[in-house]
C-alpha cells in the first residue's frame, strides 16, 4: 500500500515538472520535443509520434529533424489521417487499419499503439499524439496519456495565442465568413483607380550648355582650369602644344621675308632694266602668298590658347583625361553651365516604358538626399531608344526642375519617378507579367 502512495506521488511529481517545462517552452517546437521524448517519464512506450492539424508530422522521438519524404514518415502521415478524428484516448492494432497500412505496420512500428487527441476549447483538435510499445495498454495508462495530452494541447493554444489578431482571423477565416469578406475586399481593391508610374536612373544635367570644341588638330598641352570650377569670360581654359606650330610659323615668316626681299630687288631693278619688269607681277604674287600663309599660321599660333566665351563652371571628368592627348578639330573638350539652369536627365528602360505625355509630372529622389525628393516636369521624350552607358536599351527623357526647388548640383545622381495616366490597381501590379505572357502567347 505504502508502496503504491509512493508511486502515485512521484507520478505526480513528474506530471508538475512536465506541466512547468510546458508552460516555460518559448517555441512550439520545444512543446513538440516535450510531448513526444520526455512523456517516458510517466508512460512505457518505444516510439511517439505527434500530427499537428495543417502541419503534418510534427515531432518524432528519437529524430531531431525527421524526413518527410522517407518511407515510415509517409506510412505515419496516412495512418494519422485516420487517427486525427479521434475524439479520446484509445487503443489501435494493425487489423484496425486497412489493406497495405496494416500489412506495413510490423515494418515500421510495434504492435500496440495509444492515440491521445490534443483538443483546444475554442481552436477545437489542434493535432494527436500517438505512442507505440509491444505491451497492450491499459486503462490506466490512457487516463494518464488523456492528462498528458490536455497539457501538450494547453502549450499549443498558449502560444497560438501570441500570434495576435491576424493569426485569431486566420484560424478562424472559415467558420466566422472572414475569409469571404477579405476575397471580396482584396478583388474590388484590384479596380481601385491609382496613377502609373515607372522609375528610372536619372542625372543632373546643365541645360543648354556652352559646348567647346577643339579648333586644332594637335595635343592638348596643360589645363588651366578643374572640374566644376566656376571661370568668368575670357578666362584661359587650356593650351594646346606649340612646338609643331611654331616651327611652322617661324619657317613661313623665313619665307615671307625671302619673297618680300626678292620684289623688293626686282621692283628696283626694273627702275634701269626694262627686262626686269617682268618679273615684279609673279614675284608681287609670291610675296602675297608667303603673306597669306604666314597670316594663318599666326592665328593658328594665336588657337593654342583657349579661352571661355562666357562665365559658368566648366563641366568635364579629368585634367589627366585630357593633357598629352591628340585631338581633332571640332572634337568636343569640356561644357560650359550655368549652375543655376540644371535639368534632369533620365534613361528610361525600353521595358519600364509607359504611355506618358509631356508635361507629366516627374519626381527625383537623389542618392545624397532621398528624402528630400525633388518635383519637375517632363519636357522632351526621345522617339527612339538609344544605348545607355550601362549597355541597356533606354528613352531619354528630359525634365525641367520646379521654379520654387533650388537647383541641385551638376552631376548628382539618383532615381526618377515618372508619373504616368490613371490605371486599376490591378493593372498597375500585374502590367509587366501580363506582357511577358502576351508577348509569349502573341495575343
Amino acid at each position: 500500500m505504502i508502496e503504491n502512495v509512493e508511486s502515485q506521488v512521484i507520478g505526480l511529481s513528474i506530471m508538475v515538472q512536465l506541466s512547468r517545462r510546458v508552460r516555460e517552452a518559448a517555441t512550439p517546437e520545444e512543446v513538440g520535443f516535450i510531448a513526444v521524448n520526455e512523456s517516458k517519464q510517466l508512460l512505457q512506450y518505444r516510439q511517439s509520434a505527434l500530427w499537428m492539424r495543417g502541419k503534418g508530422i510534427f515531432c518524432v522521438s528519437g529524430i531531431p529533424d525527421p524526413d518527410r519524404s522517407s518511407p515510415y514518415m509517409q506510412w505515419l502521415t496516412e495512418c494519422c489521417k485516420r487517427w486525427h478524428t479521434i475524439d479520446t484516448s484509445s487503443c489501435s492494432t494493425p487489423e484496425d487499419l486497412p489493406g497495405e497500412l496494416s500489412r506495413s505496420w510490423n515494418d515500421w512500428a510495434p504492435f500496440h499503439a495509444a492515440i491521445a487527441p490534443l483538443k483546444s476549447k475554442n481552436e477545437g483538435q489542434l493535432g494527436v499524439l500517438i505512442l507505440f510499445r509491444e505491451e497492450p495498454w491499459n486503462e490506466h495508462d490512457l487516463a494518464l496519456l488523456n492528462e498528458l495530452a490536455s497539457i501538450y494541447a494547453h502549450g499549443f493554444t498558449a502560444h497560438a495565442r501570441k500570434g495576435g489578431f491576424w493569426t485569431k482571423v486566420r484560424n478562424n477565416a472559415f467558420s466566422t465568413g472572414i475569409n469571404t469578406v477579405l476575397i471580396v475586399l482584396a478583388v474590388a481593391s484590384l479596380f481601385y483607380p491609382v496613377r502609373m508610374s515607372v522609375q528610372a536612373p536619372a542625372e543632373v544635367v546643365p541645360k543648354d550648355p556652352f559646348v567647346v570644341r577643339s579648333p586644332l588638330d594637335t595635343v592638348i598641352d596643360k589645363f588651366h582650369v578643374k572640374p566644376n570650377q566656376a571661370v568668368a569670360e575670357g578666362e584661359l581654359l587650356f593650351e594646346f602644344d606649340r612646338t609643331n606650330l611654331g616651327a611652322k610659323h617661324g619657317v613661313a615668316s623665313k619665307s615671307y621675308q625671302v619673297a618680300a626681299e626678292e620684289y623688293r630687288q626686282a621692283a628696283q631693278t626694273a627702275l634701269v632694266d626694262d627686262k626686269s619688269r617682268a618679273e615684279i607681277t609673279p614675284r608681287r604674287g609670291r610675296m602675297e602668298e608667303k603673306a597669306t600663309e604666314l597670316s594663318f599660321s599666326r592665328q593658328l599660333l594665336n588657337k593654342t590658347e583657349v579661352r571661355a566665351p562666357r562665365s559658368g563652371i566648366v563641366v568635364f571628368a579629368e585634367q589627366s583625361d585630357w593633357v598629352g592627348k591628340n585631338v581633332s578639330v571640332g572634337e568636343r573638350v569640356l561644357t560650359i553651365a550655368d549652375p543655376k539652369r540644371v535639368e534632369m536627365l533620365i534613361r528610361l528602360p525600353v521595358a519600364d516604358a509607359i504611355d506618358f505625355a509631356l508635361e507629366n509630372p516627374v519626381r527625383l529622389y537623389l542618392s545624397s538626399d532621398p528624402q528630400n525628393p525633388l518635383d519637375g516636369t517632363l519636357r522632351y521624350a526621345a522617339y527612339k531608344p538609344e544605348t545607355s552607358p550601362s549597355g541597356i536599351a533606354a528613352y531619354r527623357l528630359k525634365a525641367d526642375f520646379a521654379a520654387a526647388s533650388k537647383p541641385p548640383r551638376i552631376g548628382l545622381t539618383g532615381t526618377a519617378r515618372i508619373y504616368g495616366k490613371k490605371v486599376s490597381l490591378g493593372y498597375y501590379l500585374f502590367r509587366r507579367p501580363l506582357t511577358a505572357l502576351r508577348q509569349r502567347l502573341g495575343w
